[in-house]
């Protein structure tokens, strides 16, 4: 590095020292980030995570495995949860609907194709769309899933 570029970074650490040292208020934008974030996690949990239960007891009634994971209460990480489908004789897939700050909430999919199908295995990874996080409804949800579900079974 150059010495105008540790000179730099020297006083950016510097600067933030002192800020940390006075004990000021995180910015304003850093407090209304947080506000939306823990609101998609609220919305992740009450409106998406009990439409994606649902689907995983129906997917292991039929015979397949299938489980949820939830990520809505970690602080160091956008907040997510996702619906995992295995298929019988068939690798598993993901469904994961994760807080993006500039869209809302992303949906997408990541769909794996058995490899008793005689071809290569690859995988699909694609996004099934996004909504404003206040947009976030049951039924939205349960049309997202039913799609992922339906392009899984094809495939496999």
């Amino acid at each position: 590095m150059t010495d105008e570029t540790i000179a730099k970074l020297r006083a950016l650490l510097a600067a933030y020292a002192a800020r940390q040292a006075t004990g000021e208020p995180a910015s304003k934008t850093d407090s209304e980030a947080d506000r939306k974030r823990r609101s998609c996690a609220d919305r992740l949990r009450t409106i998406v995570r009990p439409v994606l239960d649902s689907f995983m007891v129906e997917i292991k009634n039929a015979g397949h495995e299938a489980s949820t994971r939830d990520h809505t209460e970690r602080d160091d990480a956008y907040p997510s949860v996702a619906l995992s489908f295995t298929p019988t004789r068939a690798l598993a897939s993901a469904l994961m609907f994760k807080f993006d700050p500039r869209r809302g909430i992303l949906v997408q999919r990541d769909i794996k194709q058995s490899p008793a199908r005689g071809r290569v295995v690859t995988a699909t990874t694609d996004r099934l769309g996004t909504i404003g996080v206040d947009a976030v409804s049951a039924q939205w949800v349960e049309t997202k899933t039913l799609t992922f579900v339906e392009d899984v079974l094809k495939v496999n």
